[in-house]
């Protein structure tokens, strides 16, 4: 019999207020795994309800920032414990390699540590006055209840780079995940009460983005949404909050360049640019779509990409021979292979894959493309794909990559591979991106701040600054001087 799952509030499991549950499948064999209850309206009044009443209720509001941290620390210990467990769980919701979700899986607990420790470090500051008299502070506090929409590709590592800071803050959470994968944020809940955290501080509604998404996004009571999708979405959750007034965090598409120049390792260069756009099958907002070489190394790195491309292994993510796994689900395969086929309608050619690979598995597999012949203009080129489809272009001059790369309506990442210093930090400069790697891709960590630029986003995750997102500040003025008010009509300072 098929699992299923309720949402969770307030600490307890509860059916859908509908009644209604929906199946997700294994995107490799195309089994159902689990149903997951369909929320509506009523589910998320509920459970911010609940989190409202949480973040008023002294055993989450009179917990100190030091015991926050330790139950931060606490559930990062238990997602240790079960990382294999969860990694499977995540594998098989979305299909991306288990031996890839065994890393993300140790090292989630990184992040839980790191704003763990951050917890009681939130602190404000004197300010000097023209007075000695006035006594002028500043505070950071919770800003209340916090919405978090989180996106099928990386669940639980984009979940926790929303919940670990906002918990660190004070604030409680109301999660949605992505319709496509439920099961590890339903199983990372049961852990934090396991960790004890109080009832209704961490809340999980499933379901559909326009009827539990756009009711978390505009509940009266949410006062700030983070989310992680796509810029069309994003736009509207980025209207809904300041017609409220309230703030967003918002980390959107991406169309990133990866740029090789002349005097780059280009073996280095060649896994470089195949481990930004194949890697998690390229399923990322950080995929290093659009690759640029110079004109004298184009011909070898492009080889040493295709030759690369069509020697990955394709198959079970669960097996550890696996390079490629399948793409999430069957919408998401059918608007690749639309790409494909617009982007040689467009004038492209086909120098690798392109099509559905031979597999034993029934599943939304698609081999990993090449499209060479290409120019910036191009859809296929200017609009992101997410799928395991690079585009590569040739360049002259520093200047001309650099206009080339810059020309796109995003801004999340980009690659820059060469041995000259002083281009290196040249390009960082010059590039419009809020992630620059130089002689690497897809590095990341807790402690270093991600932004995008442009059409990729708003706020920042990660690291120290991710803190501010999930705090207002207020200003505390204290008059010392006990002498009787000279004049009511003078400002004071």
């Amino acid at each position: 019999m098929t699992e299923r799952h309720g949402h969770y509030i307030d600490g307890s499991w509860r059916e859908p207020s509908g009644g209604e549950y929906f199946a997700s499948r294994n995107p490799a064999t195309l089994e159902t795994l689990y149903e997951a209850a369909r929320g509506d309206r009523a589910d998320i009044d509920a459970a911010v309800d609940a989190a409202r009443r949480a973040f008023d209720r002294p055993s989450w509001r009179a917990l100190s920032a030091t015991k926050r941290g330790k139950l931060l620390r606490r559930l990062g210990d238990l997602v240790a414990e079960h990382a294999e467990e969860l990694a499977r769980l995540e594998s098989l919701d979305n299909g991306k390699l288990l031996r890839e979700m065994r890393g993300q899986l140790h090292s989630l607990p990184e992040y839980l540590y790191y704003y763990g420790g951050l917890a009681d470090k939130i602190e404000g500051a004197q300010i000097p006055t023209s007075s000695i008299e006035m006594l002028n502070y500043t505070q950071r506090e919770p800003l209340g209840v916090v919405g978090a929409i989180t996106p099928w590709n990386s669940p639980l590592t984009l979940t926790t780079a929303k919940l670990a800071p906002a918990l660190a803050a004070g604030n409680t959470v109301v999660i949605k995940p992505s319709e496509h994968t439920s099961y590890t944020i339903l199983r990372f809940a049961q852990l934090a009460a396991e960790a004890g955290f109080p009832d209704g501080v961490i809340n999980v509604v499933t379901g559909f983005g326009p009827e539990a998404g756009a009711a978390l996004v505009d509940h009266p009571d949410i006062a700030k949404i983070s989310f992680t999708g796509s810029t069309r979405t994003g736009s509207a959750i980025a209207a809904s909050a300041a017609a409220r007034f309230i703030g967003c965090t918002l980390e959107l598409g991406g169309k990133s360049p990866n740029i090789v120049f002349d005097d780059a390792n280009i073996a280095n260069a060649a896994m470089g640019v195949v481990a930004g756009i194949y890697a998690a099958a390229g399923q990322t907002c950080i995929a290093g779509s659009r690759v640029f070489a110079h004109r004298s190394v184009y011909d070898e790195l492009l080889e040493r990409v295709a030759d690369r491309a069509r020697s990955i292994v394709i198959g079970d993510p669960l097996q550890d021979a696996t390079e490629l796994g399948p793409l999430a689900f069957g919408d998401q395969l059918e608007k690749v292979e639309s790409y494909v086929h617009l982007g040689v309608d467009e004038g492209a050619t086909l120098h690798a894959g392109g099509g559905r690979p031979q597999v034993d598995l029934p599943g939304y597999f698609f081999e990993p493309t090449v499209l060479t012949d290409v120019t910036n203009d191009m859809r296929v080129v200017r609009e992101e794909i997410f799928g395991p489809v690079a585009a590569i272009m040739p360049f002259d001059t520093e200047d001309e990559v650099v206009a080339l790369a810059n020309d796109t309506e995003f801004g999340l990442a980009a690659g820059v591979w060469t041995q000259n210093l002083s281009r290196a930090h040249r390009m960082a400069r010059r590039l419009d991106a809020g992630t620059i790697w130089i002689n690497t891709y897809r590095a990341m960590s807790p402690m270093s701040p991600r932004q995008g630029f442009k059409n990729s986003g708003v706020g920042i995750e990660h690291g120290i600054e991710s803190m501010h997102e999930y705090t207002r500040l207020k200003s505390v003025w204290v008059n010392t001087d006990e002498a009787p008010v000279a004049d009511p009509f003078v400002l004071r300072s």
